[in-house]
């Protein structure tokens, strides 16, 4: 079996980091999400309009209602603006404003990291939760994004609790369902409606694909998830529609409904191979690993359900984000999860030249 103490030379160190990989992995995720987060100013147009919600939020306590330069702004749900308000308000003494509204990205990624570990831990066993987590942590497109204050990385967070969910259906339905609801609601109220279709398409593939999800435990799993979900999901709805209705029904339909009916139309300028095209540097180093463990296990692996999971998801999130013609790097971040996942299978089997 491959351990992390065959990446290094010095036997002492090796053999502490071989007994205690998720240490060094913690370690490597703080050194990875900390230096930045802080010490600069907003970067890009998706952190500018979002610190603008996030302050208006601040000076006028209005959650309900996110605002930009004083006019309604509900391209996003609530979730990223109240807790970057939080955390700025949190570190304020120490950090400026940004900065503090920034440590908000910091803890869904490190939310991330945590649940993508703890998929690989329940699907591949044990010594497997580290490397999923190194192979998240050091994809470009995460490097790229994963910083910045946007809601995409409270929805990343989401899906990764959802496929945690997923995993361990079969063995502790209960619990993956409050996990389950959990993270569909975070998706909900961290994006809207369209892009926790990922994850519930990949709920609806599972079953069709694999006899392991086909099961009374993973019915069950699914219907204690829809009670969970439900406040997520209603609650602030409900108090914009009672606030205004207008807002509410520009919001529904058009940052929603319109979205999702956009899905099934093809209009010309769309770039629907974006993501496929961007994969390559995007998935780097975690696609070829995810390519070879594919390979090494040949199609008996289809029949494995630590590889049908993956491999559902990374299918349907592909094919929502490809449908959506946006065509912007930051929302490919999701498809990162499968990947990750995937160059576990056979991580361990790979010679050490190949694994460095």
């Amino acid at each position: 079996m491959l351990r992390p103490a065959q990446l290094l030379r010095i036997d002492t160190i090796a053999s502490h980091i071989t007994e205690n990989p998720a240490t060094l992995t913690v370690v490597l995720c703080i050194a990875w999400i900390l230096p930045g987060l802080i010490g600069h100013d907003p970067w890009k147009p998706d952190e500018a309009y979002t610190f603008g919600v996030v302050y208006q939020l601040l000076q006028d306590g209005n959650w309900i209602v996110p605002s930009l330069a004083g006019e309604p702004y509900l391209e996003k749900p609530p979730l990223i603006y109240l807790s970057a308000a939080l955390t700025a308000l949190v570190f304020s003494p120490i950090l400026p404003l940004h900065d503090g509204a920034r440590i908000a990205t910091g803890f869904y990624i490190a939310l991330t990291f945590l649940f993508i570990a703890l998929t690989a831990k329940e699907l591949y066993g044990r010594d497997k939760g580290w490397v999923a987590t190194l192979m998240l942590l050091g994809c470009g497109g995460l490097l790229l994004r994963g910083h910045q204050l946007a809601a995409d990385t409270a929805l990343l967070a989401g899906l990764a609790m959802g496929l945690y969910a997923l995993a361990m259906a079969a063995r502790r339905p209960l619990l993956s369902g409050l996990w389950l609801g959990t993270g569909l609601g975070v998706c909900v109220l961290s994006s809207g409606l369209v892009e926790p279709v990922m994850l519930l398409l990949t709920m609806a593939m599972l079953p069709i694909v694999s006899p392991h999800w086909r099961t009374r435990r993973y019915a069950m799993c699914v219907a204690l998830a829809v009670p969970v979900a439900l406040p997520w999901v209603i609650v602030w709805p409900l108090l914009l529609e009672a606030r205004s209705p207008d807002l509410f029904a520009d919001w529904y339909w058009v940052e929603n409904i319109a979205r999702l009916k956009g899905l099934l139309e093809f209009t010309p300028g769309e770039n629907h191979f974006f993501y496929l095209k961007v994969l390559p540097w995007f998935a780097w180093p975690a696609w070829p690993f995810a390519l070879w463990g594919l390979w090494a296990q040949g199609r008996a692996g289809l029949r494995n359900p630590a590889i049908v999971l993956p491999v559902s998801a990374l299918a349907t999130f592909l094919l929502l984000l490809s449908l959506t013609g946006d065509g912007r790097d930051i929302y490919g971040m999701p498809v990162l999860l499968p990947i990750s996942l995937l160059a576990v299978v056979s991580f361990e089997t790979l010679q050490r030249g190949a694994a460095n």
